[in-house]
């Protein structure tokens, strides 16, 4: 079965059936017709032949800082279910936090190896910059606010501020536990809401009690007890993510400290261990499902519209209170 013979059968011309197939204007009437034909014998395009006739090659390619990571997965999915719907496929390339890595698939992919490209980044360095404006095809970044392009990201900052001033209610001595400012949205966001939440409160929080971590739960454990055998007048932890905040509970737990009651915990990004650690963890839901859903449905907009508009999106929030504060 080929293009000549799908004509035929619908009684239509090569050139409309051509059209049809590459998303082209055909009547109402003829397409019902050409797809009735293409229902009835399978009929499949080939997909070679399609690439050179329309240059496009219906792949995406998504750079990501760790395929393991809970959030960067639940992004992920939003981004695969709105691209397969969309009859695109989708080419993973997981870059394990390394900023080589990222470039070196920016690199591959600005010169139409894919259509489109969702970049879930974590830090801009000045390279990245000059890669993007090189970039041939439309891009998307995911999870960081970038000036200049189209992306979808969390509210990171009002996020912050908010938990502190739970945490702030019946706590004197609240300690930080983040990450590198270098990270806009985990470092520096969330930083900031963090202190400016003090501000609010005419408080003025203790650079003593704030220290730098990486993301893995182990370091939470090794910078709760850092903080904690140095002032353990500390009586509440904000900590940047869940990974951090569950480190800290489980060093916490070791030594006998009570929480809520003698400490207050929170965590940000709700995943699905901090349900399960007991005490249950007081966190930030973020929607990462529909952050990527966004996104994909964004670049969708970019590849297929005549008009590429470069939009903006911050996503939403809830603060999701467990049993690690004090919920009175």
């Amino acid at each position: 079965m080929n293009i000549n013979e799908i004509a035929q059968l619908a009684g239509v011309s090569r050139a409309t059936v051509s059209r049809y197939l590459n998303d082209g204007y055909v009547s109402t009437e003829k397409r019902e017709k050409i797809r009735a034909v293409i229902e009835q014998t399978g009929y499949q395009p080939s997909s070679q032949a399609q690439t050179l006739r329309t240059k496009k090659t219906k792949l995406i390619g998504i750079i990501l800082p760790k395929i393991n990571s809970e959030t960067i997965s639940r992004m992920a999915a939003g981004v695969s279910e709105v691209l397969n719907k969309k009859g695109y496929q989708i080419i993973l390339a997981n870059t394990d936090n390394s900023i080589q890595e990222e470039l070196k698939y920016l690199s591959l992919f600005k010169d139409n190896q894919v259509d489109g490209i969702i970049f879930i980044a974590t830090i801009f360095v000045k390279k990245h910059l000059q890669l993007l404006k090189e970039l041939k095809v439309p891009i998307v970044i995911l999870g960081q606010y970038l000036e200049g392009y189209s992306c979808v990201y969390q509210d990171d900052y009002h996020a912050a501020k908010d938990l502190t001033k739970i945490l702030l209610k019946q706590s004197k001595n609240v300690g930080y536990i983040g990450v590198t400012l270098k990270d806009k949205a985990a470092g520096y966001s969330r930083k900031k809401g963090f202190e400016d939440a003090f501000k609010e409160e005419k408080r003025s929080p203790d650079p003593r009690y704030m220290k730098e971590a990486t993301f893995q739960l182990k370091s939470g454990y090794e910078k709760a007890k850092e903080l904690l055998e140095e002032f353990p007048e500390v009586d509440a932890l904000f900590c940047a993510t869940d990974n951090l905040a569950i480190g800290a509970l489980i060093y916490l737990r070791e030594q006998g400290r009570k929480v809520p009651g003698e400490i207050q915990v929170t965590g940000t990004g709700d995943i699905p261990m901090g349900q399960i650690v007991v005490p249950k963890l007081t966190t930030v839901h973020y929607y990462y499902k529909t952050s990527g859903k966004e996104a994909a449905s964004m670049l969708v907009g970019l590849l297929e519209s005549e008009e590429a508009i470069r939009k903006e999106i911050k996503m939403g929030y809830e603060i999701i209170l467990r049993d690690t504060t004090k919920n009175e």
